[in-house]
Parts: C-alpha cells; structure tokens; sequence
C-alpha cells in the first residue's frame, strides 16, 4: 500500500512576517519624533527637567498620548514578527515577549496620565505635587513595566547575536539595554538631567530593537 506524504510547508512565510517586523522598525522613529518635536516646540517643556511623559498633559496632550498607544500597539503586533523570525534561535522565546509586554505597557502609559509638575504645563506650580494620583501611580508602573521588558530583551538579543558570532549586532543590542539601566538608574537616583538620561536610554533601546528588526526583516532564515 502506497501513502502519500504532502510537501512540508513553512508555517510563517515571508509575506506574513514582514509585516509584522516592519511594525518593529517603524515603532522608533515614530515615537523619537513625535516626542522630540513636541520636546522643542512645547512651551514651557524643558528635557532636563521633565520626562516625555509630562508631554501627555495640556492642550495637546493628546499628541503624545496617541504617541504612547500607537508605538505601544505596534510592539505589541510586531512581537509576533520577532518571534517568527527568532523561531529556534537563543532567545525566540522571550525576547517576543518582552517586546510585547513592553508594548503593553507602553499602551498603559498612554492610558494613565501623569500628574503635570514642576512647571509643566505652563501655569503648573513648580516642585513636584505634594501628592500623586492614582493613575500617576498607575503610569509610573507602566513605564517601569516597559523599561525592564525593553533592557532584558536587547540583553538577550545582545547573547543571542554574540552566540552566533555577529558582534556587531551583538554590541548594538548590549548598548540599548546598558543604555536604558543606566538613563532610567540615573534618574530614579535623583541625578541631575535624570529625565534626559532616561529619554536618551529609552530611545537608543528602542533604536536598537528597530535595527534588530530590520535586519531581521532582511537575513533571517526563517523568512521565506
């Protein structure tokens, strides 16, 4: 008796995957940008005094906070892409799903505002308020959540990439996790321009995850 065995296929294929990875690489520069063009032309916005979250608050608060849900949504659905295309490799397994906590977190930060302080927005008193709100609190957690999920998975994209030998990408991803743990410790140590330490280390992580993913998008194996 003869049986017939069907050809194996691939279960993700480039078309599905694409995608989603493009959604990875677009996340940075949407957000350095909206968030740094709001940094320079916002009055009374002052980097080294005010974390990008404040942005979400005043009149065009809704700028930034558009900001935090689409690039949160865009991590969260281009962790698919990474774990397809990480799909067998050292780290496939949690590096998409840091990404997409991480995502999810930057969606909750979006979602629960900060209280304004120290100045921002203009005709806020200086100093920080005497105390917080429950969904500052709330934002707080989010962007800690978010923080974390970022460093732990380009430290291991960074061991991932070193095992195979690509030390170049292996650098990239180490520099955007030791990045953000050093900006985000600086400025939860109280140290001076704290709030640009930690914007500097949340884009270069990001940075480094959008370059991941775009050479990703190019040479993985596992895109048809």
């Amino acid at each position: 008796m003869t049986t017939t065995s069907s050809p194996t296929t691939r279960p993700h294929t480039g078309a599905a995957t694409r995608p989603l990875l493009t959604c990875v690489v677009a996340a940075t520069p949407l957000w350095a940008a909206v968030a740094l063009s709001q940094a320079v032309l916002r009055e009374g916005f002052d980097i080294t005094r005010h974390p990008l979250s404040a942005l979400s608050n005043g009149s065009l608060g809704w700028l930034q906070i558009t900001n935090f849900l689409v690039v949160g949504f865009l991590l969260a659905v281009g962790a698919t892409g990474l774990r397809r295309a990480l799909l067998g490799a050292p780290g496939g397994t949690w590096v998409p799903r840091l990404v997409r906590v991480a995502g999810i977190g930057m969606i909750a930060a979006g979602v629960f505002v900060m209280d304004p302080a120290d100045g921002f927005p203009v005709g806020t008193p200086y100093g920080q308020p005497a105390a917080l709100t429950w969904h500052s609190y709330a934002h707080f957690a989010a962007g800690s959540i978010t923080f974390l999920s970022l460093i732990a998975a380009c430290l291991l994209l960074g061991r991932r990439f070193g095992r195979a030998g690509d030390r170049r990408y292996a650098l990239l991803a180490r520099a955007g996790g030791v990045a953000l743990l050093l900006g985000n410790g600086w400025a939860m140590g109280g140290g001076p321009a704290g709030t640009l330490t930690l914007a500097v280390g949340v884009i270069t992580a990001m940075l480094a995850l959008s370059l991941i993913a775009m050479r990703l998008r190019s040479h993985s194996p596992n895109i048809a």
